[in-house]
């Protein structure tokens, strides 16, 4: 290896390939074992990069997670292909910066990862990054990079004073505290007054006047005499991406802000600098792998295929499942994607039919679900010719079902609609609707907004002070109604009330209602449609107006019950 030879590109370009989901900000957000949910843009991105550097005849290292050399091994050997360097981002995009891997994880999960991508792409993986980079107290990891038999790492982000004791690991140095020297591609900062300020691509890029950091850059090689290493991530060319709405401002501002600006920032760089990738830096060539790496095990049946497979022939009870959407053309792939997996984990036990609602929609959500639904047999659309609300959209779908068992869900997927093999099992003959609970005590709330809970844990409150059967959560509108039971009520309300209403009028009629725990998140997509104050002024009017109905009730079956007990006299 000889990193110093003169011509040595005096930029060393770095591409992160991960999809907009995948980004550490909306990681609380977002569950790993949801990601199949999202609408992947990960391999448009990637080729558009992989054109746009082919344009300046620029090969760059590429550092791809492992679960996308399993998911997409296509797109990992196209990198290589077209002259790339192929090297590791860890596996899952879990990270060790907030303790989720200790050093036997991280060990494993690196090791996956190249076994994931050279399976892929048949080369060698040499180089590693870590999704959240590497801070001072973080250098053991590179050590157990070393150890796994990995050349290179490039995780190290100097930043304000991290490194201020170490100011020489802010460049490209070797890491020699282990038997195995690792070489240390840190990301480009500028040193003031012993502070790192990072100006090494990404969005700083994208947030920062462009004259200033080009400057920046500009003034790095007669400063530091070493390579500038850059980077930035394939989503930054996309600007019309999905919007995740459900994260702070400043979560926002950074990840969408200037991702217009990316594509012109970078196309500066690359006529002026000399741009080039890490192994080529270092004279290596990662060379063929094919013949040693071992073959990803066969996948097994899902176990309701096995099921499905193992009682074949068996009648299947009919059910439909009613989505009432309003508004929710941001959501609808989502939701598609989401269903896709619902229908093959359920299609051994049920022989399942959708329902979709369309409110009276303002925007394009009729063309999206005819787009996206409107060719399977399974689906049948309904569109409302004005605004009813929620609760009357769920109406017009059981009404229109042609099941004895009738399912609602959110069109956002709060409540996890895979749920319901859980569900459907619980409305056994008497039941007649059984109701997602996220206030019971094995249910669970993620990432709600405070004012939320407050005014649906107190609405389950009052709810409970009036109507005969105590349950936690009277609100959700992820259940499974018996169509007989719920199809004569005629609902007062048609928004979010008539949810309520709904289960309040079932009950005072004598139905029973089964809950089931589960989990209500918040939706990723669009804006609620709940109104506060209208919300909390509504449940007050409903509650009077259920009460009324109770003690009604109560005093009529008080009058007759002497009549009932009387006897004519002679």
């Amino acid at each position: 290896m000889n990193p110093s030879a003169p011509g040595s590109p005096r930029i060393l370009l770095t591409v992160e390939v991960e999809d907009y989901f995948h980004v550490g900000r909306f990681e609380q957000l977002i569950q790993r074992d949801q990601w199949y949910r999202f609408e992947g843009r990960l391999e448009r991105n990637t080729r558009k990069t992989l054109d746009l550097l082919e344009s300046f005849r620029i090969k760059a290292t590429f550092f791809v997670l492992g679960w996308v050399g399993d998911n997409l091994p296509e797109l990992v050997r196209e990198i290589a292909r077209r002259g790339h360097e192929v090297a590791s981002m860890g596996y899952g995009h879990r990270t060790i910066e907030q303790k989720q891997l200790d050093r036997g994880e991280f060990r494993e999960d690196v090791v996956r990862s190249r076994e994931a991508l050279e399976r892929a792409c048949g080369r060698r993986v040499l180089g590693n990054r870590v999704p959240h980079y590497l801070g001072p107290t973080d250098l053991w990891a590179l050590d157990v990079l070393a150890d796994a038999g990995y050349v290179y790492d490039s995780s190290l982000r100097p930043i304000l004073r991290s490194l201020a004791r170490e100011p020489w690991r802010r460049v490209v140095h070797q890491h020699g505290s282990t038997e195995r020297p690792l070489w240390e591609f840190p990301l480009s900062s500028w040193g003031l007054l012993g502070w790192s300020i990072p100006i090494a691509g990404a969005g700083y890029f994208r947030h920062f006047p462009h004259a200033a950091m080009k400057l920046a850059v500009k003034r790095w090689h007669p400063r530091y005499r070493a390579p500038f290493v850059m980077y930035f991530r394939v989503w930054e060319l996309d600007p019309e991406q999905p919007r995740i709405e459900a994260v702070s401002r400043l979560a926002k501002l950074r990840h969408y802000r200037n991702l217009d600006k990316m594509e012109r920032v970078l196309r500066d760089y690359f006529q002026d600098y000399q741009v080039g990738g890490i192994a080529d830096y270092l004279g290596l060539d990662p060379g063929s792998v094919a013949a040693v790496v071992p073959a990803a095990p066969a996948p097994q049946p899902a176990p309701a295929r096995q099921a499905a497979e193992s009682g074949a022939g068996l009648p299947r009870p009919r059910v439909s499942i009613v989505v009432p959407c309003y508004n929710e053309s941001a959501t609808l792939g989502y939701l598609a994607n989401t269903l896709k997996s619902v229908e093959a984990e359920l299609e051994a036990q049920y022989d399942l039919r959708f329902i979709f609602v369309d409110d009276a929609s303002g925007d394009d959500t009729w063309d999206s679900l005819s787009r996206l639904f409107g060719g399977n047999r399974r689906c049948r659309l309904i569109r409302h010719d004005r605004n009813r609300g929620v609760a009357a959209a769920i109406l017009t779908g059981i009404r229109a079902a042609d099941t004895e068992i009738v399912c609602s869900i959110d069109c956002d997927c709060t409540y996890d609609p895979h749920e319901l093999r859980r569900m459907i099992p619980l409305l056994t003959p008497g039941v007649d609707l059984v109701t997602a609970s996220p206030y019971h005590p094995q249910g669970l709330v993620r990432n709600v907004p405070g004012w939320r809970l407050s005014l649906s844990r107190g609405a389950s409150f009052l709810y409970r002070r009036v109507l005969r059967q105590k349950l936690a959560t009277y609100t959700s509108c992820f259940r499974v109604y018996r169509k007989s039971a719920v199809e004569p009520l005629h609902l007062a309300e048609g928004g979010f009330l008539g949810v309520a209403e709904m289960l309040g009028k079932l009950d005072l009629r004598g139905g029973r209602v089964v809950e089931h725990p589960a989990t209500l998140e918040v939706r990723i997509f669009g804006q609620s449609k709940m109104k506060v104050l209208r919300a909390t002024l509504g449940h007050l009017r409903l509650l009077a107006r259920l009460l009324a109905l109770r003690l009604a009730a109560r005093g009529a079956s008080a009058e007759a019950a002497p009549e009932r007990g009387s006897t004519a006299s002679p």
